[in-house]
């Protein structure tokens, strides 16, 4: 063939490239553009409730008539390698979804909550458009919020959802942007006189005076027990060691977490107005001639989260005001109320046993993590009787007759919420601890307080009777945008609660 032959064949070849190149082009422009329209998106992601709360929020049915579409939360900005990274990512992921899952075994209500909104809408998307956000015509509360989140935006990792998670699904029971008043709770027509007498050490009913509300408390026996965990224990952390032999007193201890029902009654008996600062209310409270306590202020939205109060455990609030509510009660009813010891609070936990859980099974069949349970799936046969935790919560908490009790009657020791310990953490307030101590109170000070039990969304491994975890006062209050922040109500944990302890009153023999 002549070089001119040659010339023309290369022309063709190159020319039909150019042609497939520009087709393919124009057919992967046109499938990226649509992919990204609602149409697309709603091939996959449809559920009726969704739909209808999309389209009643601001985003949708907004005053300037200006519509947001789906891409435009759910993917960064258009025009940034982010963009491109996670519009990949998630089609990808999407479309496995869609392909092998059933659409029946999603849990849509846990889909709505800020956990999971907060790994599928993005800050930059938000600021996209909100460029100014000190509009005119913005409340002084929302001006202080806004600030708060300016100088604080990347330090602490803050998002705009945090505050504003009902612009893109309309949910009337979110409200995080004022501070509302307790809920109204149904009156049982009971007004009780009088506390419970205590004249032998056995299980009563605490009722507090001039409320309709008890507390079941349990008679915990005193005895001796090995506290912390060995290194042989499956999920054995460093905090948990070294195992020691440590006495502890009877004490009578509540059979469940403190409930709405029960929070709500000291809530409403010493509600604080106004923002009184801190330092007052310390002083305050913590006079020796104190009569009467300064109760929490109002919180910001909903603290059950919508989730139903009544016997769900209380959550929220800070250790702070879980101290207040002992000395309420203190003073309510003559008997001395506090928080657990650690020390008390594993006692109770374990219930005489010295296995992982006070029930029988090995952490490792229990939880996801590992090998083996990655490709077969946790045994929950046992543990689910027990436990509130991450594969029957429905993630978010639940009454406390969903469980069995311990072996000493007391429910919900291990998931559900997290509860606080008296003790300020330390990670070696073992090793300092003395082999035979007795009735120990761990470190002197600190910063941070045990938390004990883990919660609804934890691994059966964060579960077990010894294991250990601290406040995160700061982490816990980054969103709120209160100055200075609340001492009464942390805005960013669901799942701590706390339960009480009734010292045994003097002159009643214990054993």
């Amino acid at each position: 063939m002549s070089k001119s032959g040659n010339k023309k064949k290369y022309l063709l070849v190159g020319l039909a490239g150019l042609v497939l190149g520009f087709s393919l082009m124009i057919a992967f422009n046109y499938v990226w553009v649509a992919s990204s329209k609602n149409e697309s998106c709603m091939m996959c992601h449809f559920h009726p409730e969704s739909d209808a709360s999309w389209k009643q929020s601001m985003h949708y049915n907004s005053e300037s008539g200006v519509m947001t579409d789906c891409a435009a939360c759910h993917l960064p900005p258009k025009g940034s390698f982010e963009y491109v990274k996670a519009k990949i990512a998630t089609g990808t992921k999407d479309l496995w979804s869609y392909m092998t899952k059933n659409t029946e075994d999603v849990d849509w209500d846990s889909k709505g909550e800020l956990e999971y909104a907060q790994t599928i809408v993005y800050n930059e998307s938000c600021k996209a458009c909100h460029v100014n956000i000190f509009p005119s015509g913005m409340s002084d509360e929302g001006v202080t919020a806004h600030l708060y989140y300016d100088d604080n935006e990347e330090k602490l990792n803050l998002q705009c959802i945090s505050c504003h998670l009902d612009v893109g699904h309309y949910n009337p029971n979110y409200k995080h942007s004022a501070l509302t008043e307790a809920p109204v709770t149904e009156d049982n027509g009971i007004v009780y006189e009088a506390a419970t007498p205590v004249t032998e050490f056995a299980n009563f009913v605490e009722t507090i005076p001039g409320t309709g509300a008890s507390i079941k408390m349990v008679a915990i026996p005193g005895g001796s027990f090995k506290m912390g965990s060995s290194e042989k224990e499956p999920f054995h952390k460093a905090d948990e060691a070294p195992q020691r032999n440590v006495t502890v007193s009877p004490f009578f201890m509540g059979e469940m977490e403190v409930t709405w029902d029960q929070y709500w009654t000291f809530y409403k008996e010493t509600m604080s107005e106004g923002r009184t600062s801190p330092e007052t209310i310390y002083a305050n409270n913590q006079r020796e001639d104190c009569d009467a306590v300064s109760g929490p202020t109002p919180p910001f939205g909903f603290p059950d989260q919508g989730w139903g109060m009544g016997e769900r455990p209380a959550i929220t609030m800070t250790h702070y005001a879980a101290e207040t509510f002992c000395q309420w009660l203190t003073l309510k009813t003559g008997k001395k109320y506090r928080l657990p010891t650690e020390a008390e609070w594993e006692y109770a936990a374990r219930g005489g046993t010295e296995t992982p859980y006070y029930f029988e099974g090995n952490p490792k069949k229990f939880s996801d993590e590992g090998f083996w349970s990655g490709l077969f799936g946790a045994d929950t046969t046992v543990i689910n009787s027990y436990v509130i935790y991450a594969h029957n919560s429905k993630n978010r908490t639940q009454e406390p007759s969903k469980v069995k009790a311990n072996p000493f009657g007391l429910k919900n020791m291990l998931g559900n919420v997290m509860e606080y310990c008296s003790d300020y953490y330390a990670e070696d307030a073992y090793s300092k601890m003395q082999d035979g101590a007795v009735n120990p109170t761990g470190p002197a000070s600190g910063e941070e307080y045990v938390v004990r039990g883990g919660y609804y969304v934890d691994d059966a491994a964060n579960l077990r009777s010894a294991a250990r975890r601290k406040t995160e006062h700061d982490a816990w209050l980054k969103t709120d945008p209160q100055n200075p922040k609340s001492i009464w109500w942390y805005s960013d944990i669901k799942g701590i609660g706390f339960r009480v302890v009734c010292e045994v009153p003097e002159g009643v023999a214990a054993n």
